[in-house]
């Protein structure tokens, strides 16, 4: 099992944190489409939407670990699995309780999403930081 250095690099930690925001925003609500919102949220036919949804999301953590940390480029395979679980998992509690933006559970449920993404990316960033800190 890896061990985190006792230090990381505070420059690429902010680098990272950052790329990563600016990546979410541009993933979540700039290169997603109505398509990729509606769609994924089906009871059938979900899959494309939310397969090309999370391919955005890799492929902006495949840039980010190409830029920062190449030797982790494999963190965007991880990002695909996650970022596709959460999302599902969403969409099943919000069609689960019949949520809608009407009701406060709709936006703890969506403030829900959107932390486990931002927590993703920082053990991301934290990740980057380590492992290009031990090189």
């Amino acid at each position: 099992m890896p061990t985190m250095p006792e230090q990381i690099s505070t420059q690429l930690f902010i680098w990272a944190v950052a790329l990563f925001i600016i990546k979410h925003l541009v993933a979540d609500f700039l290169f997603q489409t109505s398509w990729m919102a509606k769609g994924k949220e089906q009871p059938t036919n979900w899959r494309a939407p939310l397969l090309a949804h999370i391919s955005v999301h890799a492929a902006g953590t495949l840039l980010i670990a190409l830029l920062l940390a190449p030797q982790l480029a494999w963190l965007a395979a991880i990002d695909f699995v996650v970022h596709g679980l959460i999302d599902k998992s969403k969409t099943f509690v919000q069609k689960r309780y019949r949520l809608n933006v009407e009701q406060a559970a709709y936006w703890w449920l969506l403030g829900t999403d959107q932390t486990l993404h931002h927590l993703t990316h920082l053990v991301f960033a934290v990740w980057i930081a380590a492992t290009a800190t031990a090189i």
